[in-house]
Formats: structure tokens, sequence, C-alpha cells
């Protein structure tokens, strides 16, 4: 039985209908109900609706309560804390970045409602995460790009208001084609390199998967070649792009259909200012999710985009796309910004994460655990 609901994005107004072509056989009808009733169900759960909805680097302030779904995702360790973004899907459920989320961590905080990282933020709800649960297929020591998404419990189910809604969900029969417009939001880096105070929002293209291999054999982003698989959608780099960058990883990647915002990716990882941005593709996960989130389920909604691909006939061009600059050599990591109100003994921890030279690292962890293995 397929719990999502399909929306045709050539006819947006028809949003909730079921499309089927005409038949008189009972098990069409049969179908065609079951579709309808799951149709009511996501609009009764109003996942998705930004009730007052109206840049990242280069983006723009985002509006208070415009992205209710937005969840500010933090790991404090012994050392200092990491900073990501994530989703609310559910009453008690965030879906994040699984390298996001340190294996030797067992406390996150997530802030939902937040909207200013240094003022006062009256419609905020705090809550400790009672269980984690990441894909048990990611890596968290080198750093490829499958199967990087996490699902967070939280300590108990919150109550939505204008300001708190969970998103809806790509099933796994949505198509996203290259050029589909998209919508970023995150508190990472800016164009100062430095995390944003105000929740920042950009638009960006979705660059199909064929085109983004291609940014990859010809050029090498930090020395690795990310695997761009069926399971992951890029978007950017383009002329005067802005995108996501460092402390943005686990943001939604959303698209919007009739009404409803839809979250096709999670973000991974950006390759420096105004470059690739590679997302975990979010309907690629659907029985995975569903299979682990417990109480009140996601809504998963049908995304088809309309027309033809144009990345299904993408051939790679025979001279190297324009390189675009790496900062991760030359940046300073400074600190999230954190009212000190609530008198916490991690507003001013460091940053447990430096990106430089990451895949030395991994190589080296590698070479490490070889060793041991070889000596057993």
């Amino acid at each position: 039985l397929d719990k999502s609901v399909s929306l045709d994005q050539t006819n947006p107004a028809r949003e909730g209908q079921c499309h089927h072509s005409p038949s008189n056989s009972f098990n069409v009808a049969v179908d065609q109900c079951t579709q309808c009733l799951t149709a009511i169900s996501v609009l009764l759960s109003a996942c998705g609706r930004a009730v007052r909805n109206s840049r990242i680097i280069g983006g723009q302030d985002a509006t208070p309560g415009s992205w209710s779904w937005h969840a500010l995702v933090v790991t404090y360790g012994p050392y200092g804390y990491k900073q990501c973004g994530g989703s609310l899907i559910t009453n008690q459920w965030v879906l994040t970045a699984a390298r996001c989320i340190p294996i030797s961590s067992n406390n996150t905080v997530v802030h939902l409602g937040r909207y200013n990282q240094s003022g006062l933020n009256p419609n905020e709800v705090t809550q400790k995460v009672k269980e984690t649960i990441c894909h048990p297929a990611f890596s968290f020591y080198c750093w490829t790009y499958e199967n990087d998404i996490c699902l967070l419990k939280l300590s108990a189910p919150v109550n939505f208001t204008d300001y708190i809604q969970p998103i809806c969900l790509a099933s796994e029969k949505s198509t996203f084609h290259n050029g589909t417009s998209s919508r970023v939001t995150g508190f990472g880096y800016d164009d100062s390199y430095r995390f944003s105070n105000i929740l920042q929002e950009v638009n960006v293209p979705i660059l199909g998967n064929n085109e983004c291999r291609c940014h990859f054999e010809n050029y090498y982003y930090y020395y690795w070649l990310p695997q761009i698989t069926e399971n992951v959608t890029c978007t950017g780099p383009k002329v005067g792009w802005k995108g996501p960058f460092y402390g943005d990883e686990g943001e939604p990647l959303m698209i919007k259909a009739g009404s409803l915002w839809v979250q096709s990716g999670v973000q991974s990882y950006s390759y420096g200012c105004g470059g690739l941005s590679i997302y975990t593709r979010v309907s690629q996960y659907q029985k995975w999710i569903s299979d682990t989130v417990t109480g009140t389920p996601p809504g998963f909604v049908t995304f088809s985009s309309p027309g033809t691909d144009s990345d299904l006939n993408f051939t790679c061009p025979t001279s190297p796309p324009p390189s675009y600059n790496i900062f991760y050599d030359n940046v300073s990591i400074s600190n999230p910004l954190f009212p000190s109100t609530d008198g916490s003994v991690f507003g001013s921890s460091e940053n447990l994460f430096h990106l430089t030279h990451v895949t030395s690292l991994c190589v080296l962890v590698a070479l490490l655990h070889a060793f041991v293995v070889s000596g057993m």
C-alpha cells in the first residue's frame, strides 16, 4: 500500500486529488479511494504548510515562522559542540545528516522555532534527543556520501504552533528534473565566513546527477571523488550561484508543491563558497524512515517534475568545468552565537569539527585499521 500523496506539478491547483487513468475495474476504484483517503490524512496532518511563509552564502534573512519545521541540531562533547540543521517531520522526530552526530556523543539538543541566534526567541522550544538512529550503512570515518541520514527522537512530543510545524517528505516515486527550483535554509557560514545570526534562506537549482558527475570527473574537489548515485542529489554550481556552506549539514532541501513544502534532500556536504552541494535523496529512504519512526507517521508526498529531464541526455564537456575556490584552508572556524540566558557552560565552547584535510585523516584512519587487522 503506497501511503504517499501524488501532486501533479503540471496542474498545481489539483493538489490532493487522485490521478488515475479511467477504468471500470474494482481494483482501480479501491486504489483511487485509498489514494484519496491518504491525501485527506496528509492534508489534515498539515505537513509542509508554513503558516507564516511569505539565503546561507549570499542569502537573505528569513522571516520568523516562515520555515516552521526548521531544527537547529547541536551536539555537545567534552571539548565543544557541533552545529547542524535538521527538519521536524512529526511531533517527535527530526531528520538530519548522520555526519552531524558523532558516534561517541549522547548529548544532542534540538531547537525548534529558533530564528535569532543571539536574541530572544519567544516561540522556541528546546528538546533533548532521547534516541538517535542513523542509517546502518553510513560510514562515519571515511566521508563518502551514501546513506548520510539520521533520525532523532525527541524526549517528548511537541505541540504544533504557527512557528513549529512538520514538513512533508518526498516519496519514493518522486522525480526532480535538472534545474528544478528549490530552497535551502540554515544558520551556517555566511559570506563573511561566520555563522549566521539570523536564519537564512536561498533559492538553489537542482543539478542532475549526470551533470553532477561531470564536475567530479573533470575537477577533483579536495582530492577525493564522491559517488554520485541514485541515493544522492546535487545543487549548483552556477556562475553567481549561492548555496549552503559549513554548518548547514543536515539542512532540508525543499521544493514547493502547490501549497505544500516537500523535503527532497538532506544536506550532506558543500564544496566551498558557491560550489557543488550534495544531499541525501529523501525519496530513496522512504521505507527506512517509515520503518524507523514510531508514533505518528511522517507525511510522504509524490512530487513529479513536469516535462522531460534534460539531464537524461547530458554528456560531459571535453573541457573541465570552471573551478571554484575552496576556502577551508584559510577559514578560522568561529563560534556559533548562542544566547547565554540559560547559564549553559557550553556557550563558550570551541567548535569540534574542522574540515581541513579531512581526506588525509580518512586515509590515515584506513591505514591504521589495516595495520591493526594485519597484526591480529
